[in-house]
This record gives C-alpha cells, sequence and structure tokens, in this order.
C-alpha cells in the first residue's frame, strides 16, 4: 500500500486548526495534509489560475476531504491582460484537458467570466462553501488580486463562520522554515536539502449542486472578452509591444517610411489542433495541451539521443535542434510556457528527469554530473526556476516594509520597487553587476521631490531571475519597454548608469512615446560623428572563447570585486561598503549567473549614443562621473558636446556610479531636471 508523505513545511500552510492572522494582502489559514483522511463538513473551491492539472496539486489533495468540491477558473482580465494570444490559446487547450482529467475523478469544472472576487464569493454563497483554495503566488499583481478576494469573503454572511482562502504550494524542498532560507545559492546547495516526491492525482467528491458549469470559449470568444477589458490601454499603446526592438530598429534604419498599421484583431489566428503534435498553436514552437501531452512531450525531450520512429517524437526533436540556440536553451523555449500555466509541475519534471537518468545508469545517479543534455536541461531548469521562486517568496515574507514586488515577463520573476504616491512616474535602471538597490539612497530622496519613482532589477541581475537565454541588449529595452507599458502604465522620466544608460537610450529612440525624458549617468557607448548608415545584428553566437573568458572574469571579479568596486567610488570609497559587496557576491553565485557574464563578450553597442538621442533635444541629460576609472570621461564629454545636439551635461566629482556615490547631489539634479522636462509637456491623459 502505498502512503503520501507530506514534508512539514507543507502542514504550516494547510493546518484549518491554526489561527486566522492578517496580513497585508490575504488571510492565510492551515490545512494538515498529515491529517486524518475523514471527510469534512461542508464544500470547498479550489480557485485554478496558474496551476492547470491535476496530478501534483496539494490543493486538490486537501480539498478532496471535503464533503462536496467545486473546482472553478475564472477568465479574469486582470490575470489575461499579460498572456499573450499564443498563451490565452495555450489556456483553452489545457483547460479543456483539465475539464476531462477533472470529469475522470468525479468531478468537474467551472468556468465563469468576471472579476474573480464577485464569482468566487458567488459560488460560496451558493454551495456554502468555507474553504477557497489557491495556489501561493508570488507576482504582486495576483497577491493584490488574492488580498480583494479575501477582503470580499470576510464579508460573506454564514452560519458556520467566514469563509477562508487556504493557500497552497507544492514543496521541491524539504524546506522547514522560508525565513531560514539563505539567500546565497551556494550556502543553499550546501543544506543538501532532500527532495520531495510528485503525488498523484486524488478521488473528488462530487460537486453536489445543480448550475451551470459554463462552457469553455473558443479563441475568438475570449480574444472578444479580452476586448471589453474596462482597463485596457489606448491601442496605440498595445501595439507598441506587437513589434519587436529588432524589427522597429530594423525600420528605423531603413528610414522605410510610414509604419503599417495593424489591426489588433487579425495578429494572430489560431489554427485547428494538429492530430499529433504537441505544438498545438498557430507558431507552433512550443509544446502545449494538457498534462499526459506535456510529460509525453518530456520523455521525447530526454530521449532526445535515442533513436524513435514516432512522429511526434521526432516533430518535437526537431523543434528541439531549431531552438537550442546555447546548450540547454531549448528546455525552457519549449517547456516554459506550460510550467508558467501550471499544466505540469516543476517538481514532476525533476522527477522524471532523474527517473530517466537512472534508466541510463542502472539505477545509479552519478556524482559527475548527468549522462545526457537533455536531463540536464530539464533538470537544471526546474530547479533555477524553484531557487528563484523560493528567493521571491522568501524577500516578500521577510520584506515587512512590503516595498518588494514581483513582475513576470515573458515567464521570468522579475524584482522592482515602487514609492511615491503623486508626481512625475521616473524610473531608475541599474548598470551591469548592480541590482535596484543600488538606487538605495536615491529612491526616497527622489520621491521627496515630488515623483513617483519605480526601480527594477532587470532580468540576470540581483535577485531577479537569469534563466538560460541569450541576453542582448534589445532584449533588455523590451524588457524596460514592457516594464513601463504593463507596470507603470504611463509615460516615464527615464534614468539609467553604466549599460543601464545604453539600454534607456535604445527604449527613448525606439518608443519615444513612452519617454518623456532621459538622464544618463556615465553612459555605456559612443559617439560617431558623421555616421552615414548603420548596421546592427542581434544575432549572438555563443563560442568557447566567450565560455571559458566568463568563467575567469567570475573567478577573478570573486577575488577582486570589493578593490573594484572601491575603484568605482574615488571621492567616498566608504560608499563602496560591505552591503554592496556581499549583494554583488551572492548574486555571483546565483544558477544561470555564468550565462548573463557570457553575454559581456557579445555586446553589441554599435548604436551611437548621438544616433539614440537624435529625438530627445533638450530631453535628454549627462551626468558624468568625471573620475570614472572604466571611461575616459573628459573626451567623452566633449564628443557629446560637439555631437549630441540639445543634450544637458552635468558633470560631477565622483567615479562610475555618482548617484550611489554622491546621491544627494544626483537627486537634486533629477529632481530639477524633471521639473523642467515636466514644465515643457502639454497634459495628456496615454491611458
Amino acid at each position: 500500500m502505498a502512503v503520501i508523505s507530506f514534508p512539514r513545511f507543507l502542514s504550516h500552510l494547510l493546518d484549518p486548526n491554526h489561527r486566522r492572522r492578517r496580513t497585508r494582502h490575504k488571510c492565510m489559514c492551515r490545512v494538515s495534509p498529515t491529517a486524518p483522511r475523514e471527510s469534512r463538513r461542508g464544500s470547498a473551491i479550489i480557485w485554478f489560475k496558474q496551476d492547470l492539472r491535476v496530478d501534483d496539486h496539494l490543493g486538490l489533495v486537501a480539498a478532496s476531504k471535503y464533503q462536496a468540491v467545486v473546482p472553478l477558473y475564472v477568465f479574469d482580465h486582470r490575470i489575461l491582460s499579460c498572456y499573450s494570444d499564443e498563451m490565452l490559446e495555450l489556456v483553452i487547450f489545457a483547460l479543456e484537458d483539465l475539464r476531462k482529467l477533472l470529469k475522470e475523478q468525479g468531478s468537474d469544472l467551472m468556468i465563469r467570466f468576471g472579476k474573480a472576487e464577485n464569482v468566487i464569493t458567488e459560488i460560496v454563497e451558493e454551495v456554502k462553501a468555507t474553504s477557497v483554495f489557491a495556489e501561493e503566488e508570488v507576482e504582486y499583481r495576483l497577491r493584490k488580486m488574492m488580498g480583494i478576494v479575501d477582503e470580499a469573503l470576510a464579508m460573506v454572511p454564514l452560519v458556520e463562520g467566514k469563509p477562508k482562502i487556504c493557500l497552497w504550494r507544492t514543496p521541491f524542498y524539504d524546506i522547514k522554515n522560508l525565513n531560514d532560507l539563505p539567500m546565497s545559492y551556494n550556502d543553499f546547495t550546501r543544506l543538501q536539502l532532500p527532495l520531495t516526491s510528485p503525488i498523484m492525482p486524488p478521488a473528488l467528491p462530487g460537486a453536489k449542486l445543480e448550475a451551470d458549469w459554463g462552457p469553455l470559449p473558443t479563441f475568438n470568444e475570449l480574444k472578444e472578452f479580452m476586448n471589453e477589458n474596462p482597463w485596457k490601454q489606448k491601442e496605440t499603446w498595445t501595439l507598441i509591444k506587437t513589434m519587436s526592438a529588432e524589427t522597429v530598429l530594423q525600420e528605423k534604419l531603413l528610414k522605410s517610411g510610414e509604419r503599417r498599421k495593424r489591426n489588433l484583431n487579425n495578429l494572430y489566428s489560431p489554427r485547428k489542433r494538429p492530430a499529433k503534435s504537441f505544438f498545438v498553436t498557430r507558431k507552433g514552437n512550443i509544446v502545449g495541451g494538457g498534462t499526459n501531452a506535456i510529460l509525453n512531450a518530456l520523455q521525447a525531450y530526454l530521449r532526445y539521443l535515442e533513436g524513435t520512429g514516432r512522429d511526434d517524437w521526432q516533430e518535437l526533436h526537431e523543434k528541439l535542434r531549431n531552438a537550442e540556440n546555447r546548450d540547454g536553451a531549448s528546455f525552457t523555449k519549449l517547456f516554459g510556457t506550460a510550467l508558467r500555466l501550471g499544466i505540469m509541475s516543476r517538481r514532476r519534471v525533476h522527477h522524471e528527469a532523474i527517473k530517466y537518468e537512472k534508466q541510463r545508469n542502472a539505477g545509479f545517479l552519478s556524482s559527475f554530473g548527468y549522462s545526457a543534455v537533455t536531463v540536464a536541461a530539464a533538470a537544471d531548469a526546474v530547479c533555477s526556476m524553484e531557487w528563484y521562486w523560493l528567493m521571491s517568496l522568501s524577500s516578500l515574507i521577510s520584506d515587512e516594509g512590503n516595498s518588494t514586488r514581483i513582475w513576470r515577463w515573458n515567464g521570468y520573476l522579475i524584482q522592482y520597487t515602487v514609492a511615491g504616491n503623486e508626481g512625475p512616474a521616473i524610473l531608475l535602471v541599474h548598470g551591469f553587476g548592480a541590482f535596484f538597490e543600488h538606487y538605495r539612497d536615491n529612491i526616497h530622496g527622489i520621491v521627496k521631490g515630488g515623483n513617483r519613482v519605480w526601480a527594477i532589477t532587470i532580468l540576470g541581475f540581483g535577485k531577479s531571475e537569469k534563466p538560460n537565454i541569450v541576453y542582448t541588449e534589445l532584449m533588455w529595452a523590451e524588457l524596460l519597454r514592457d516594464f513601463i507599458v504593463e507596470v507603470v502604465g504611463e509615460p516615464v522620466h527615464l534614468v539609467g548608469n553604466s549599460i543601464g544608460a545604453y539600454f534607456v537610450a535604445i527604449v527613448a529612440c525606439l518608443w519615444p512615446s513612452v519617454v518623456k525624458s532621459v538622464v544618463l549617468i556615465n553612459s555605456a557607448g559612443n559617439v560617431i560623428p558623421e555616421y552615414s548608415s548603420l548596421q546592427f545584428s542581434n544575432e549572438r553566437q555563443t563560442s568557447g572563447p566567450a565560455w571559458l573568458a566568463a568563467r575567469l572574469l567570475l573567478f577573478y571579479l570573486r577575488l577582486n570585486l570589493n578593490n573594484f568596486v572601491k575603484q568605482c567610488y574615488p571621492t567616498r570609497t566608504e560608499r563602496a561598503d560591505d552591503w554592496l559587496i556581499s549583494e554583488m557576491l551572492r548574486a555571483s553565485y546565483d544558477p544561470g549567473v555564468l550565462v548573463v557574464l557570457e553575454s559581456i563578450f557579445s555586446f553589441n553597442l554599435s548604436l551611437p549614443l548621438n544616433y539614440l538621442l537624435e529625438g530627445f533635444k533638450e530631453k535628454g541629460l549627462i551626468i558624468q562621473g568625471m573620475k570614472d576609472p572604466i571611461y575616459d570621461s573628459k573626451s567623452k564629454l566633449a564628443m557629446i558636446k560637439e555631437h549630441c545636439v540639445g543634450v544637458v551635461i552635468r558633470e560631477l566629482d565622483a567615479g562610475h556610479c555618482p548617484h550611489d556615490e554622491k546621491p544627494e547631489e544626483v537627486n537634486s539634479v533629477i529632481c530639477e531636471w524633471v521639473v523642467t522636462v515636466e514644465s515643457r509637456l502639454p497634459a495628456e491623459s496615454f491611458l
């Protein structure tokens, strides 16, 4: 007889006898999965969001103890607004399969449209549900929405007490307390925490209610619903995200004239689902469908080195080769969206990868690495995803001031912060190797000047995720563009340091409608006088020399980081303090950091600053630390003065990071600059 064992860490999440405690956004309840299996009185609701599966679903296991269970999916604009059309199509396929699997488990899936808090409270009252099970989230927008649901549930009058949200999560590692999670991945791996095993779907009691479970929408019906979004931004802003940075740049370089106008409703049309294919969307580049289809595709992926006569496996192997632009990158490209939607759990992927590895090695695991590149790619990817998810959740738990927020971009977790309640919007972008906390003494100083401030840790740095992808300047520029559109929601004054300033300049050049002004602090990039034509390629090839150089550079930086950073602070070396050094060292041990370092050796800075700033005359400010050990400040400023017409220049007695070395001076300069620019801008609504 199989015995399902749950780690103690989960029992802290799922214990119904634990008193409810009010947090900022939600009411936590806990249900112990190790409790006896007898049924509980009343009904429970399973609120599916990004956990579209029955396999390895601890919320279902806990809810299965109730007399009645109502599985529910709500098409809510707030959840779906950041999904691409391809993801929306995958959601429909996944829900179709989820409903089928739930029926096999003795239940069904209720489909509703609208605000989650309205739908859930209505169903709670109808079925007299005492608990709503939902997966714990780290994304700010989802946590905020769950808080709204919790507040709505507190107003529901039930005889047996107020209904509560019961949060659950799938424990990858047997962690007793997230507050004890080391912030260094190096220290975390030394703990050698045991891995937990996935669990099978439970049998579910019937919903025991006569209700319309609701039909699944077609893709066109879902798009009509999305177009009715009352919070939808202007079409001009929505269009901004539909064209890649490379496409916009090529049009600008080719001077092709007026950009073609496109109807958003015709941008994407789904195709009929192929009879035998893992690639169910029109684009056909990512694995989709239900859990069983995804698991079948995973088996095909892991067995890439084996011969096969199956057409569907051969198709996946071909897609794998096309997606492998660097070692292991194909796994995230093919399976990343399915993991984000929760069609398959990270724990299940790791379990299947290790099981196959043992099959290849007579039941053993080697201490020298995996025997197949696909096993390594799958296992490393989900372990990395789990680390950044845990670190994000830990940061949210330990951040008493609630200043840290999480945004998900292309499936990856990005950390940011926001301060201020009124005034112009300002976005701060850090340099290479830094993070949003590098603006530690700027954020609130600029807020005091009457502004609202966002600061972001871009992909690949700090505590943001470091996926196995090819990093380019245009990719980082697209990230900043999307952050402005999705998170800030209005044009910003963009401030960047070092290579971050170069990214800022690219955003201003390619999408000027989202930028009010630019402030470049010791910017990377060059000035090329009298350029006649520009050639730019976003294609990057990894190479043996770059692979080796990244490892040598990492070794060198870890040994010499303290001295190197202090050289960047020549007038106030005490600002290069232990906290700053330790945070940089911490990030250097994160999974994926070597891939980011490799990008240094393929940076393309061929777009000159004078080209990028052409459209920002009188809206561009250069702040230059004149003792910069990395760039020759005097010669660079001389070129800027000569070839960047209308750009304002402020010289400071500082090094490469004036904003952190002399924050008071920089804050004053930025605040004065924003006031000046704002006085010249016409009042306009951009939403």
